[in-house]
């Protein structure tokens, strides 16, 4: 009947899933669901958890859905990794667990295979003296070994430590000393030898193992991974119940991770989580978007970043999908294009870049191509989005949509590897809404999260057909959002840290009397619900005239450009707006090239006078934008200068997570701060140098500064 409440609801559900833009009347009793595989058990299984929340009743598993197509149902014996682990190994053991690509060749191990090689670690760990308590570094690129020795050490009661694998052997003593480690696993020989050379420096390190043996032969004082598994299963065949007892000791209160902070402000801190956060984090995502074992991603960032092991690890083991490990950092698009994952993270830096190579071959391309690019991409723009969330829009724009996305859109993202994405995210910095509208716009649903190391980077979630540009979106399921008086975003949630290891001071300043955990970014909460971030708290500031002033926001604007990798803004408490620009060099130098430019270096090109007027063209380009937003019309840029070298984290001027260190920029170059806000046009400058093979130099030059037309405030545009 037509108004029964089931039939309602079934019918809402096919309308969002598989009609989104008809309205009702398009579906009718006739409508043949089934027959056309509308219903295919997969959406069944969505059907069932829709009408479980529509209801809020619990039903019944589908007797014909597939198992390995669902998702792990919360029990109290599901509440550690090593737990998740086993049961994957049971009832889907023979679905892909882990991918990795070696000497071009896609090597898979199943949920069984990955059970009996984390037993096989374990056992070895503890055969060398590995008890619970202790921590286990993790070091290198992403590969299955890497994650699997993290599990190992869960599995006894240990707590992996995974470090940044781009670090020299100085920044590891820091974080081998404050962990108190006593074993590692590292990927190759690179890695191996810092962890040599940081030794003599550590005395609680003693046992390190490697996954690579290339160039590791004759290293007397480590052992191969082979070795160690091998060691694992004949402690194993000797103790044949130790590994189960040692995983069914394990509690979800236990920390499972220790991930350090990126330091922007000093040393980083050790932030310790337990099973349980990490867990109610997964479980959360993977609800909100309907993450099955059918769903495959592709796992290339850092592994000591939160984001990878939320994505790559706590949703891998909770949901059961697929993850797959590229062959190395060069081959990460090729990779991407080959796996086609169905889900996908980057930081909003990678999204740039992918753009900067889109808009580079773009500008080698022929007139005629160039001409479609650049008309269907404005077609995208002004109706990609609507098209997306399933918005009406008119007969005329959805066939030249459609045209678009014969000739450009499915192309390009095909070029990108993103032709089966489902669901895409970027957080870890605040993303251009300029690059944010054009990633969407070309059909690739790229939404926000909002989060921190300390939240297991889950705090807010965009809901499908439901994004705001201008907003990281609504409080993720479970999680309270308040704001404080000075405006910080304070939340509170399961996926709290328990603490800051040996830091008790830091723990409490963080964490206040009423469970609330204080971010230390700025935001407001729109009358949707959706919170918009407008900066780190303590970067916002006002300007001389009384205008707020948002670093980040500036930055942001700038870096969309694929000429601008990187900018630095200063205008707090000054009469105007300044800024240090970094040159993309790739970007840059083809364009230099297709205009028979000659360069030598970074430095060379940077202080063209031909360069500078393509940066001042799109500075007063984000200056015309600017000075339609309000408030923030007073923080157009009056001067710049593009500096002499690329910010860089060995240099200590970015984070290992890229992130600016800004006390530390302008104190290393108060000179051409003091410069940009005086009358000078040119600067000498001489700056200290890390190179990679450990030596240090200088590099000098004489930096130009340019002024950049400013415009007239004129209001807010309309959205």
């Amino acid at each position: 009947m037509e108004d029964d409440p089931i039939k309602s609801a079934v019918k809402r559900f096919i309308l969002e899933e598989f009609l989104p833009g008809e309205r009702p009347e398009a579906l009718t009793d006739e409508t043949p669901l089934v027959a056309e595989g509308v219903l295919d058990s997969l959406a069944t299984l969505r059907l069932v958890s829709f009408l479980e929340k529509e209801f809020k009743v619990a039903i019944a598993p589908h007797e014909g859905a597939p198992e390995e197509e669902s998702t792990v149902a919360a029990t109290p014996a599901l509440d550690t990794f090593p737990r998740l682990l086993l049961h994957h190994a049971k009832v889907r053991g023979n679905h892909p667990a882990t991918r990795e690509k070696d000497l071009g060749i896609w090597q898979t191990w199943s949920w069984a295979q990955v059970a009996d090689e984390v037993r096989a670690i374990a056992c070895g760990l503890a055969a060398q003296g590995f008890e619970r308590g202790m921590h286990l570094a993790i070091i290198g690129d992403n590969r299955p070994r890497l994650y699997w020795s993290m599990l190992a050490a869960e599995a006894l009661g240990g707590v992996p430590v995974p470090m940044y694998q781009d670090a020299p052997a100085a920044e590891f003593v820091y974080v081998l000393n404050d962990a108190a480690i006593a074993y590692a696993i590292a990927e190759d020989q690179e890695q191996v030898d810092k962890l040599v050379e940081a030794m003599p420096q550590v005395p609680s390190l003693r046992h390190v193992y490697y996954d690579d043996p290339r160039g590791l032969r004759h290293y007397d004082s480590v052992k191969s991974y082979e070795e160690l598994t091998q060691l694992g299963r004949e402690h194993d065949r000797a103790n044949p119940g130790f590994f189960d007892a040692e995983v069914a000791k394990g509690r979800p209160d236990d920390v499972s991770i220790i991930l350090y902070t990126s330091g922007t402000t000093g040393k980083p801190k050790g932030v310790c989580q337990t099973h349980a956060a990490f867990i109610a984090a997964a479980k959360g995502g993977c609800e909100f978007d309907r993450l099955t074992a059918a769903d495959s991603i592709l796992s290339y960032l850092p592994m000591a970043w939160v984001g990878d092991h939320l994505f790559s690890y706590a949703q891998w083991l909770y949901a059961g999908f697929t993850i797959n490990c590229p062959e190395s950092a060069d081959t990460v698009m090729t990779d991407l294009r080959e796996i086609g994952p169905t889900y996908y993270f980057a930081p909003p830096r990678v999204f740039e870049n992918l753009l900067t190579q889109v808009m580079i071959r773009m500008e080698d391309a022929s007139a005629v191509k160039r001409w479609l690019f650049k008309y269907f991409t404005g077609v995208a723009r002004r109706c990609g989005s609507e098209v997306l969330d399933g918005h009406p829009i008119g007969l005329g724009d959805r066939l030249l949509y459609a045209a678009g996305n014969l000739l450009i859109y499915g192309p390009l993202r095909n070029v990108l590897g993103m032709s089966n994405i489902r669901i895409a995210y970027t957080a870890g910095a605040a993303i251009g809404p300029d690059l944010f509208r054009f990633y969407r716009s070309i059909g690739i649903n790229l939404k926000q999260l909002y989060g921190q190391t300390e939240t297991c980077a889950y705090v807010c979630l965009q809901p499908d057909r439901g994004v705001k540009f201008d907003t990281v979106g609504l409080p993720a399921p479970g999680v309270e959002i308040k704001l404080a008086p000075s405006g910080e975003v304070l939340v509170r949630g399961p996926m709290l840290l328990k603490e800051y290891y040996k830091r008790p001071d830091a723990t409490a300043e963080s964490i206040d009397a009423s469970g609330y955990f204080h971010t230390g970014d700025a935001g407001v909460i729109d009358s949707a619900g959706h919170l918009r971030i407008i900066d780190r708290a303590k970067d916002v500031g006002r300007m001389a005239g009384g205008a707020m002033f948002a670093p980040n926001y500036i930055e942001n604007k700038l870096k969309f450009f694929p000429h601008i990798k990187e900018a630095v803004a200063f205008g707090a408490d000054r009469d105007r707006v300044c800024a240090f620009v970094n040159i993309d060099m790739g970007s840059v130098g083809n364009w230099a090239e297709r205009r028979a430019l000659p360069y030598s270096g970074y430095t060379d090109l940077a202080g063209k006078p031909e360069v500078y007027e393509l940066i001042r063209e799109c500075v007063e380009q984000a200056n015309a934008e600017l000075a339609t937003e309000g408030d923030l019309a007073a923080s157009q840029i009056h001067r710049f200068l593009i500096l002499h070298k690329e910010l860089d984290p060995d240099d200590d001027e970015l984070t290992r997570t890229r992130k600016v260190r800004r006390s530390f920029v302008a104190e290393k170059y108060r000179v051409l701060i003091d410069a940009l806000y005086s009358d000078r046009t040119v600067q000498h400058v001489e700056t200290a140098v890390k190179f990679e093979d450990g030596r240090s130099g200088t590099v000098a030059a004489d930096l130009a500064i340019a002024g950049a037309k400013t415009f007239p405030a004129q209001g807010r545009a309309a959205a």
